[in-house]
């Protein structure tokens, strides 16, 4: 257990950040499935407006540095394939 008082603080702060970030990862992962199953079911219009909805989610993400800048041009670049191979 800590002793000081800015290490209580620091634990504290540690948690509520981790949740967070757990938060925001959920929301990230929540629209990419969200995303593939407008894709699987072949809703193009769908899969458009959840791709655009899902790209500001990741770019959030990785601007609060809870994923890496590369993390999420990888999930954003497979994302806008996958819309733009619909017919």
């Amino acid at each position: 257990m800590a002793h000081s008082k800015q290490a209580r603080k620091r634990i504290k702060q540690n948690e509520k950040n981790r949740l967070a970030n757990k938060a925001k990862m959920t929301a990230m992962k929540n629209g990419l499935k969200a995303l593939f199953a407008a894709v699987a079911a072949g809703d193009k219009p769908a899969a458009t407006l959840l791709l655009a909805r899902t790209c500001k989610i990741i770019d959030k993400a990785a601007k609060k540095d809870v994923i890496h800048d590369n993390n999420a041009a990888r999930q954003k670049s497979r994302a806008m394939r996958v819309v733009a191979a619909m017919k």
